[in-house]
């Protein structure tokens, strides 16, 4: 298989252009790969170098997504082309190739097939640059093109006529499928054992021509002899009750299919095992399903925990096992992540184990082998010193990689002995596969939210100055989405026993930047403490513009003096502040609302002097307790303002703001987070 580059540079896409050995339909998944993909051959060109697989055991470890989409044995190499210059350097085409090899084949290549490969990607590469040094590169078609396989000599007359003499004495039927699936031939015998005239099945697919053969089971069978080259036998039943055995024989031309009855042959019923009711041999389409379903589900997965629920719900009943456990090395020790279906005490036994022990789990760890015990015994004999006390009779121990490093293990048992035939490890390793990406991103995901909540934490006053005659509460909310991390943040500056100043405010965003932002807004806040608020906040605003840090911040600050019982407030397009008389008459401050800190460095700010009398309650907030899709802002401001006119005039502050807090977005998640900050004064 041949892929070349995009004729777009910008656009990193491998065209497939050249298939031989493979039908159109087993290349069209892989068509158009990214380069950036974790797809054998994107590496290969990506990071010029030979990538191979030795197997699908190997492949489902090392690219499960490959491996959930063709759970197949077969070993596969590519190869980027690109030569070495005069002066040592490589000299990169772009493009790159695609070989199969049976499944038959060993892990490993021998030095006859590393010569064949290097032969060919210098052939081919010094026919790729001399086109584009001619002016005439080689160019992607827009489908690929099938090199058909050399035809076989056609016989004589008299061979052509001993040959079907001797496919006629054979028991049962024949026919032939070539690369597609399509029957190319066919003997009266097998037509008539699959119950249609000859003339319906010549040219035909065996699951388009007969219903009953309409099955992804039987469909698989023919693929995964297709793409592993290995012969295979099924049986098949027809509406009719009749058993028939197909024994399907490849090569790179097409697949020669014996057809017989089951009567006629007693033995053929070991080609596939019986139904065992503990242990049921799921179909491709059964096994690939909660694959699919898991690789979907993963994606919802925000939380290391996450993780684990959501692959156990999927999991455990989908492959009949009755317990997974996530685990990871953390300093030299074993620690798990989650569990479903093991008892806490027998975990807590694990836990802490150290890596260099000699268990089943820490080989895994630090090998990132996959193992597989169908009983005690076998497990016992590669452990001796393994407890089992736990009621479990089967394990697989399976290595979660990613980005081409272990990162952890998933443990897999059963409550009865069972046989890990090939294709179930192959889709076992799958899965750990994709738990392995899914657990990496949510542990990233679960370090970022960490820092981002320490960075908030440290940033926001940790405790407020007491100050007499004020009883103040404070609450912050963060937001329900992304990294609950944003820029809202309020504060209370002591500047003497009888003067205070209240801040709050609104960086745009949602994330670490805003966050960061937050902590200099208050810090200039902070510095002009005990300055008119109008001058606090035109210093904060050209502070902002000179930094430049391409955020916009609301705020409000307020001059509160208790001794002459007045506040002076000014506003950088920050929501209106609520104020409650003695006696429980509200009001919403109209401020003159200045620009946003941050758009215009020479931006003037105006402030409004009011009576703050003892008894008096003044409500700063941020947007988000009073913002919400669907719902008019000044319906919502009323309605605060309605409740906080409602609480005992004695009410404790930390108790109103929970009731704030707590009636706020009732009916779902928080869009924003929130930042509330109540002053009520006291005495006289």
């Amino acid at each position: 298989m041949l892929y070349l580059p995009d004729p777009d540079p910008t656009r990193r896409v491998l065209h497939l252009t050249l298939v031989s050995g493979l039908s159109r339909e087993f290349a069209a998944p892989w068509s158009r790969v990214g380069l950036d993909d974790p797809i054998p051959v994107a590496d290969a060109v990506r990071e010029g170098r030979l990538v191979w697989l030795g197997g699908q055991e190997d492949t489902a470890r090392r690219y499960p997504r490959l491996g959930l989409v063709l759970p197949y044995d077969f070993a596969l190499a590519a190869v980027p082309l690109s030569e070495e210059s005069a002066d040592r350097a490589r000299e990169p085409t772009g493009a790159g190739l695609l070989f199969l090899w049976p499944g038959s084949h060993g892990p490993d290549l021998d030095e006859r097939e590393r010569k064949a490969l290097e032969s060919a990607r210098s052939l081919l590469t010094r026919v790729l640059l001399r086109a584009a040094g001619e002016g005439r590169p080689l160019r992607p078609t827009p489908h690929p093109i099938v090199l058909r396989p050399l035809p076989a000599p056609t016989p004589g007359p008299a061979e052509a006529a001993a040959t079907m003499a001797f496919v006629r004495r054979l028991p049962g039927g024949n026919c032939a499928l070539d690369l597609n699936g399509t029957i190319t031939f066919i003997t009266p015998e097998a037509a008539d054992l699959l119950g249609a005239p000859v003339s319906d099945l010549l040219g035909a697919l065996p699951w388009e021509a007969l219903p009953w053969m309409d099955t992804p089971a039987i469909e698989n069978h023919y693929r995964a002899t297709a793409m592993s080259r290995l012969s295979r036998s099924f049986i098949a039943e027809r509406p009719t009750g009749q058993r028939l055995c197909f024994d399907l024989y490849p090569d790179n031309t097409g697949i020669s299919v014996r057809i017989t009855t089951v009567s006629d042959r007693p033995s053929a019923a070991t080609h596939v095992p019986p139904a065992d009711p503990e242990q049921p041999a799921p179909s491709r389409a059964t096994a690939l399903y909660p694959l699919m379903l898991l690789a979907a589900t993963l994606t919802e997965a925000a939380h290391a925990q996450d993780v684990v629920e959501k692959a156990a719900d999927q999991i455990v009943p989908s492959m009949g096992a009755h317990a997974l456990a996530l685990l990871a090395e953390q300093d030299g020790r074993v620690r798990i992540v989650g569990h479903r279906g093991y008892s806490a005490e027998h975990l807590a036994e694990l836990d802490g184990t150290p890596v260099s022990a000699d268990t089943a789990i820490t080989h895994i760890l630090r090998t990132a082998t996959p193992l597989f015990f169908g009983d005690v015994g076998e497990l016992l004999v590669a452990h001796p010193d393994a407890v089992v006390e736990d009621g479990m009779a089967a394990w697989a121990f399976l290595p979660l990689i990613a980005s081409n490093r272990p990162i952890g293990s998933l443990v897999l048992a059963y409550g009865h002995p069972r046989v890990f035939a090939p294709g179930e490890r192959a889709v076992l390793t799958s899965i750990a596969g994709l738990i392995a990406q899914a657990l990496d991103r949510a542990r990233l995901y679960d370090a970022t939210h960490q820092l981002a909540r320490s960075l908030q934490t440290g940033l926001l006053p940790h405790t407020l100055p007491s100050v007499p005659r004020l009883d103040v509460a404070a609450r912050y909310l963060p937001a329900a989405y992304g990294l609950e991390i944003g820029g809202d943040f309020y504060d209370l500056i002591r500047i003497d026993d009888t003067t205070v100043a209240a801040a709050i405010g609104d960086v745009q965003g949602h994330n670490v930047n805003a966050a960061a932002l937050m902590g200099q807004v208050r810090t200039a806040v902070h510095a002009g403490a005990g300055a008119p608020p109008e001058e606090v906040l035109a210093r904060t605003n050209r502070l902002l513009t000179d930094l430049e840090p391409g955020l916009f911040t609301s705020c409000l600050y307020a001059h509160i003096d208790l001794a002459g019982h007045t506040v002076r407030l000014a506003s950088a397009g920050h929501p209106p502040p609520l104020l409650r008389h003695p006696g429980g008459a509200i009001e919403m401050l109209n401020l003159p609302a200045g620009l946003l800190l941050g758009i215009e460095p020479g931006a003037a700010y105006t402030a409004v002097e009011i009576p703050f009398s003892p008894g008096t309650l003044l409500a700063l907030f941020t947007d988000g307790l009073v913002e919400a899709p669907g719902r008019d802002i000044e319906d919502a401001i009323g309605a605060v303002a309605s409740r906080i006119g409602a609480a005992p005039e004695h009410q404790p502050l930390g108790d109103l703001a929970d009731e704030l807090i707590e009636h706020a977005h009732r009916d779902g998640p928080r869009p924003d987070d929130i930042a509330l900050l109540l002053l009520r004064t006291e005495g006289p």
